[in-house]
């Protein structure tokens, strides 16, 4: 929200979800801290428009005639953004533990530019809201806990998942707090119910190093831990998760090589907005987090 609030890019509608950060000091105050957080802002940047870029190069190349599933999507915007684009696939899927998915669907009950998009998009029957799932045409929001994945399954079954669909699973800094195992059989499962799809994780890399530990202990400090670390040691043990998880192609980069890669008039832009000259922290954090993506294509898309 601050760093959308700042003019990093555009999102009309995290407002209704999140509210306004505070202000920050001045950043002759503590140049250090201001370095950090730039760091995470221009970071979210490389994050969100990287996604962002894979999601349509997806729903481009199906023609939107896909599904996607957006896992542990919290507070996402995605649906909204993409309808104002016109780039909905057939049916947007989100699925977080049943408590976020009700703090989500009262947030979204209660605000008109929210739940407007939604009707419009609709047709057929009656739309369904309770307090733990949405069910519309073209998007759905389920409570589920993704280390069940035949629990899951059928929830998104009942909300009309079409596994001949080409589908697109979206995972945002969420493997991570799974155990190996856990994510792994998600992984498998996605990999096995789906004979064209792909998959998107974003989350943390190259761990085993200094810098890495530090950011463990920083998280362990905040009574966060990361279950599935040991498979962010590399961009290597990132890919063989997702082949040895039954995906047939995958890819992995690092933060620090999407943000050079991102339009430079635009990069240029957003470095304008709080101009800092130290530039190593800022790459020390983005050579810790990745993108890797996998497909499973039995019609060569």
């Amino acid at each position: 929200r601050f760093a959308v609030s700042v003019g990093y890019w555009t999102d009309p509608y995290i407002q209704y979800f999140v509210r306004q950060a505070k202000e920050r000091k001045a950043p002759e105050i503590n140049r250090g801290k201001l370095e950090w957080e730039w760091g995470h802002l221009a970071g979210y940047y490389a994050r969100v428009h990287g996604v962002s870029y894979l999601i349509k190069a997806f729903l481009k190349r199906t023609e939107c005639n896909s599904q996607i599933v957006n896992l542990g999507a919290g507070m996402d915007t995605l649906f909204w953004r993409l309808k104002d684009e016109n780039l909905l696939p057939r049916k947007y899927f989100e699925v977080d533990f049943p408590m976020i998915v009700a703090r989500k669907i009262h947030n979204i009950k209660s605000k008109p530019p929210l739940s407007k998009p939604i009707m419009e998009s609709h047709s057929g029957d009656s739309l369904l809201i309770d307090s733990h799932s949405l069910d519309s045409s073209r998007y759905s929001i389920v409570g589920a806990d993704l280390r069940f994945s035949s629990d899951l399954e059928e929830k998104l079954k009942k909300h009309n998942l079409d596994i001949h669909l080409p589908t697109l699973l979206v995972a945002e800094c969420v493997l991570v707090y799974m155990t190996p195992q856990q994510s792994a059989n998600l992984l498998k499962w996605a990999a096995s119910t789906f004979p064209v799809a792909m998959v998107i994780n974003y989350e943390q890399v190259n761990m085993r190093d200094r810098f890495g530990q530090i950011m463990i202990e920083n998280l362990q400090r905040r009574q966060c831990t990361l279950a599935g670390v040991e498979l962010c040691s590399s961009l290597e043990s990132q890919r063989e998760r997702l082949l040895l998880n039954g995906w047939e192609n995958a890819r992995a980069i690092d933060m620090m090589k999407v943000y050079n890669f991102l339009p430079q008039a635009d990069v240029k832009r957003i470095e304008a907005l709080e101009f800092l000259d130290e530039k190593e922290l800022f790459e020390q954090l983005m050579q810790h987090y990745c993108i890797c993506w996998a497909s499973k294509d039995s019609s060569n898309l």
